[in-house]
């Protein structure tokens, strides 16, 4: 997410490994990120370099509001409503219509 304008420079839906970080931390790169703002998954300090490295708690307060709102917004995220998403295809299709609009 970006800072200043809050929107959503990229996401995954996936595992949080490492080839899964390398895909969001590779369009980062390209979007010319001047830092970046992480939880304290050790996984970070190998992907990323240290100078835009950051680990600090009031830098993921932004996207973790982000993700309550997904979750209010999108019922597809809640488990026992009727319109869970089972496929995979079908709620990353979902999120690219709710983050572009």
């Amino acid at each position: 997410m970006e800072k200043k304008s809050k929107i959503v420079v990229s996401f995954n839906v996936d595992k949080r490994t490492n080839k899964t970080l390398n895909l969001v931390l590779e369009t980062l790169k390209l979007s010319e990120a001047k830092k970046i703002f992480t939880d304290r998954l050790k996984n970070y300090k190998y992907l990323i370099d240290e100078k835009m490295h950051s680990v600090k708690p009031f830098g993921t307060n932004h996207i973790e509001r982000k993700n309550l709102t997904l979750r209010t917004h999108l019922k597809r995220l809640n488990r026992r409503k009727i319109c869970f998403s089972k496929s995979l295809v079908i709620f990353t299709a979902v999120l690219k219509i709710y983050f572009w609009i």
